[in-house]
């Protein structure tokens, strides 16, 4: 496989897309779907402007789609986010505005580059910065054993269609590039703590308004002595 350099820096972002026309359910997560033609157990380089990965769009610089060359995640096939030059993948898709999500994905390098740490940034809605780590999922990697990472990071719609988008880092020229498979985006469900409040919340409203129903109907609202 080409040449890259020595480390690189991943940084997958939301952002409210500013056309919805041509937006739909999230898909191809896994990316085995395409018309990239990359041979069984080889790789193709899309440049940007090619949609040959079903659902997704390579925004700039170029990506390698991976058929088998390494490990995947799950099926056969990954993407190298460095192609020729470090690249970016997107997608639109539907969202509900205030719906909180969640997106869960799966990181490893190239391995032909060696034992590299890679750093990781985490954006979302409009490139606000939620959050960094240090990747260090492809050291002790091969080929056939790529110790993907799992990772994740929430956000909430600001519109009905959001871009998420996957992208190396342009400022350090050409890479040894991280390895992105297994994306799936889901609404995310309030943990335990939230619920209560809400259930709370909801208590105390139903509450309020039966004793001011009572009141308008002359009714002696009931006291409790504690």
């Amino acid at each position: 496989m080409k040449i890259k350099m020595l480390a690189s820096a991943i940084a997958p972002l939301a952002i409210l897309a500013s056309d919805p026309a041509a937006a739909a359910a999230f898909v191809n997560g896994s990316f085995e779907s395409s018309t990239c033609g990359a041979g069984a157990g080889g790789f193709a380089t899309v440049s940007a402007g090619n949609n040959c990965i079903t659902g997704w769009t390579v925004a700039s610089g170029s990506v390698d789609y991976i058929n088998g060359y390494w490990q995947a995640k799950d099926g056969v096939a990954s993407i190298d986010l460095a192609g020729n030059n470090p690249g970016t993948i997107s997608q639109t898709f539907d969202t509900v505005a205030g719906q909180l999500y969640s997106v869960d994905y799966w990181l490893s390098g190239n391995p032909d580059g060696g034992d590299l740490a890679k750093f990781g940034v985490v954006s979302a809605i409009n490139g606000s910065l939620i959050g960094s780590a240090t990747f260090l999922g492809i050291k002790g990697s091969s080929r056939d054993d790529m110790n993907y990472l799992p990772w994740n990071f929430t956000f909430t719609a600001t519109g009905p269609t959001t871009t998420l988008s996957f992208a190396s880092n342009p400022s350090a020229g050409n890479f040894y590039g991280a390895a992105l498979d297994s994306v799936s985006v889901s609404a995310a469900v309030p943990e335990p703590a939230t619920w209560a409040l809400m259930l709370v919340g909801f208590g105390a409203i139903g509450f309020g308004m039966r004793r001011r129903r009572g009141e308008k109907m002359g009714q002696t609202p009931v006291r409790f002595a504690v």
